[in-house]
């Protein structure tokens, strides 16, 4: 389990969910961590965000595989705060190789206003941005940086409130973002990728808004309601991934394993872009 040994990993939206997973399976392979969350709500999305709490045992989880980890409330939105962080963190940690700009939410639900929208691109794709910007200062040759997208970055219409417009453009855009840094990076090594899963056993799925965007016939649909329609959207029967099945590409992509891949757009996907046509 030594595929990213000697490595240190930048991990946002790493207190739970996608993050924690890509993390643990990074130290478990030999990476030392920069672990960064929010640790807070955000008023518009209406499920429960990561906590303080969720950040501090996902660090305990990474010291559990011997690796070093540092953790960090910061939100991906401020750059400058972004930037103070992770400078202390690599000169903590010594260098930085492998950037995961996983950090993200899905204000979903027609009651969201506007400040929905903004509140998710300005997370799902400033957010991205500023991340692989402040990381670029930082890393060295051969590194890699993988962002987190969406199935929603390859559907045609998408979602229509307000919070899920704001997703949906930022999912769509961040692929294009990715390889432009890709060409401007590639001579010295570097890769750039993005992972776009379809739904994820994570909060942001098994959540009372997203339960009502797939059945909205019903007034408090529950997980037992909307498990069909996770499944219909799969070629491979299942309702959804598990974070796992993300961080096995994460550490792909992380690896050396993957030296000349670069520029691409990864479906984690069950089959649904089989479905989609895309």
């Amino acid at each position: 389990m030594t595929r990213v040994a000697g490595k240190v990993a930048f991990v946002t939206g790493a207190a739970r969910g996608q993050g924690r997973s890509h993390v643990v399976e990074l130290a478990r392979n030999g990476a030392d961590i920069i672990a960064f969350d929010l640790c807070a709500d955000v008023e518009t999305n209406h499920y429960a965000l990561a906590t303080a709490e969720d950040l501090a045992e996902t660090a305990a989880l990474v010291r559990a595989e011997g690796r070093r980890v540092v953790a960090a409330k910061v939100d991906v939105r401020d750059r400058v705060g972004l930037e103070a962080a992770l400078a202390a963190a690599v000169d903590e940690l010594g260098r930085l190789d492998i950037v995961v700009a996983n950090a993200g939410i899905c204000p979903l639900g027609d009651d969201v206003p506007v400040q929905g929208f903004v509140d998710a691109f300005d997370v799902d794709f400033v957010g991205v941005v500023n991340t692989i910007h402040t990381a670029i200062a930082h890393i060295g040759d051969g590194g890699s940086i993988i962002a987190t997208g969406s199935l929603a970055a390859l559907m045609p219409g998408g979602l229509t409130s307000p919070g899920g417009t704001g997703y949906g453009l930022a999912k769509r855009m961040i692929p294009e973002y990715v390889r432009t840094v890709a060409h401007l990076l590639a001579a010295r090594g570097i890769r750039a990728n993005t992972i776009h899963p379809s739904n994820c056993n994570t909060d942001m799925l098994q959540s009372p808004p997203m339960y009502k965007m797939f059945r909205d016939d019903l007034e408090n649909p529950t997980l037992d309601d909307v498990k069909e329609g996770f499944a219909s959207m799969h070629a491979i029967p299942t309702p959804w991934v598990e974070p796992s099945d993300i961080s096995n590409a994460v550490l792909y992509l992380a690896s050396d394993e993957s030296r000349y891949l670069t520029g691409q757009a990864l479906r984690i996907d069950a089959g649904a872009g089989l479905i989609l046509g895309l």
